[in-house]
């Protein structure tokens, strides 16, 4: 029995890539944490299949990896393009500066740019608050242009504000570019830099790469670079409700608000996209079907937390069928979990094995 554990451990480990962290995240088969192998295979095999074009997923079951895949050309090493999903990080930024007594949910946005603020500003604008923007009921009826090759908070507090701020749900960069702005006014630091010792470095994140605007302000809603895995353990420290090896990093308070339905979604834009994009909004993360939530990017970024499962899942990928990624989850994951280990499939452990080593993406694909 023991001779055939090790097995076990040794053909997981061959089909999951060596992590590129300096902490990397802990490994076990899937078997080991309640979901069999021909289930992750038929997982991976659809997606490949259904889904053009995907260049990574990572699952995590109990906090531990039980399986992990690239689509050639990418790696487990080489960072990859967050897009949107970049918001979910900049609003833990603005959660860790309230926690730090730098600001408030209720404070008006014009009291941290008095010399941005429009010649005539309207009560909409007054009335605008941290809270409409984490929640992107900011007022606006479109969303404000860049200028100057980047976001401007001038640019955005001078877009007309024709809602009562908290009453209108626009998907809304610039206001989460705002709040990166609100971030350097209120630590001295932009975003990155005031992230790295709070979250990046515990996390075991290393070099993280936030691009950064004009005025100096990482882009907040976009531009940050990271790894598959490490999408992965900030959805994992969500999942743990802010705790990481014994620490209370992002209070437990901020988790669930950040994470939790605040504002009515259904009637934007977004919600053409599928039904994961129309049951609500948090504080820059996304309410899913069967109660999970998640942080989103476009072309199909995607770290999805599955508290009742005990589950997170990080993706990366450059496609247009981003419901059709949850639908993978939701279908061929989703139902496949138990509550208690199963006894180790060593064949179906080899045919995934086998089946990872040949992914590469197929962008031309139909």
């Amino acid at each position: 029995m023991k001779t055939r554990s090790l097995l076990a451990a040794s053909i997981a480990l061959a089909f999951m890539s060596q992590s590129h962290a300096a902490s990397p995240l802990p490994r076990s088969t899937p078997e080991a944490e309640g979901i069999s192998s021909r289930a992750v295979l038929d997982f991976v095999a659809a997606a490949d299949q259904n889904i053009n074009t995907l260049h990574s997923v990572m699952v995590l079951r109990h906090g531990k990896v039980i399986a992990e895949a690239w689509w050639k050309p990418e790696a487990a090493d080489k960072p990859h393009v967050l897009w949107s999903l970049s918001k979910s990080f900049n609003s833990t930024a603005v959660g860790l500066a309230i926690q730090d007594g730098k600001l408030s949910l209720d404070d008006k946005v014009l009291k941290f740019f008095p010399d941005d603020a429009p010649a005539e500003i309207p009560d909409n604008l007054k009335a605008m608050t941290v809270r409409d923007l984490l929640t992107m009921t900011c007022g606006h009826e479109t969303e404000a242009k860049q200028v100057g090759g980047g976001p401007s908070v001038k640019a955005f507090l001078a877009q007309p504000v024709p809602f009562k701020p908290g009453t209108h749900f626009l998907y809304n960069t610039m206001g989460s570019y705002t709040l990166s702005a609100i971030v350097t006014k209120v630590t001295g630091q932009t975003s990155l830099d005031y992230l790295k010792p709070r979250l990046f470095e515990p996390l075991g994140i290393g070099n993280p790469v936030w691009d950064a605007s004009p005025e100096g302000n990482s882009l907040g809603g976009y531009g940050l670079h990271l790894c598959t895995e490490d999408i992965a353990k900030f959805g994992q420290l969500y999942l743990q409700k802010g705790q990481w090896n014994g620490k209370q990093l992002v209070s437990q308070d901020w988790i669930a608000q950040a994470t939790t339905k605040q504002v009515p979604n259904d009637q934007e834009g977004h919600a053409k996209i599928g039904d994961d994009w129309k049951l609500g909004y948090g504080y820059q993360f996304w309410q899913c079907q069967h109660h999970a939530f998640r942080g989103d990017g476009k072309d199909g970024q995607f770290c999805v937390v599955m508290p009742e499962q005990d589950v997170v899942v990080a993706i990366t990928a450059d496609t247009g069928n981003m419901q059709g990624e949850l639908n993978c989850i939701w279908d061929k994951l989703l139902p496949a979990f138990k509550d208690a280990a199963l006894p180790e499939d060593l064949a179906a452990q080899a045919k995934l094995k086998e089946a990872v080593a040949k992914l590469e993406a197929h962008p031309d694909k139909k």
